[in-house]
This record gives C-alpha cells, structure tokens and sequence, in this order.
C-alpha cells in the first residue's frame, strides 16, 4: 500500500495496461483513483505536483 508521507501518488500497471496503454493513477489524499492513458501520465502529473496546485492544498 502507498500511504507514506512522501508518496502522494501511486501509479498502477496492470493487465488492461497491456491492453488499451492505460494506467491507474490513485491520489493518497482523496483516495480517488483515475484511469488515464500512459501517455498522459506526466502531463497529468507535471500539473498535480506544480507549486500553484500543491498551494492550493494547504
């Protein structure tokens, strides 16, 4: 399980992945989990781990 501190997202690869090039992308905070295409996944996260959105959490 991916809960510790420093680890605010966890990236799941799975058989699908294999399938249609998606991963699952789960938020330790909310607790919420996506699916997103491989390809999107540092676009995705570049924008959840910028400064102005780490601000906006405190």
């Amino acid at each position: 399980m991916q809960d510790a501190l420093g680890t605010p997202y966890c990236v799941t690869v799975d058989h699908q992945s294999l399938e249609d090039h998606t991963v699952t992308l789960r938020d330790r905070d909310s607790m919420t989990q996506e699916r997103i295409a491989i390809d999107q996944l540092d676009k995705m996260l570049g924008k959840k781990l910028s400064m102005s959105e780490l601000l906006k959490k405190l």
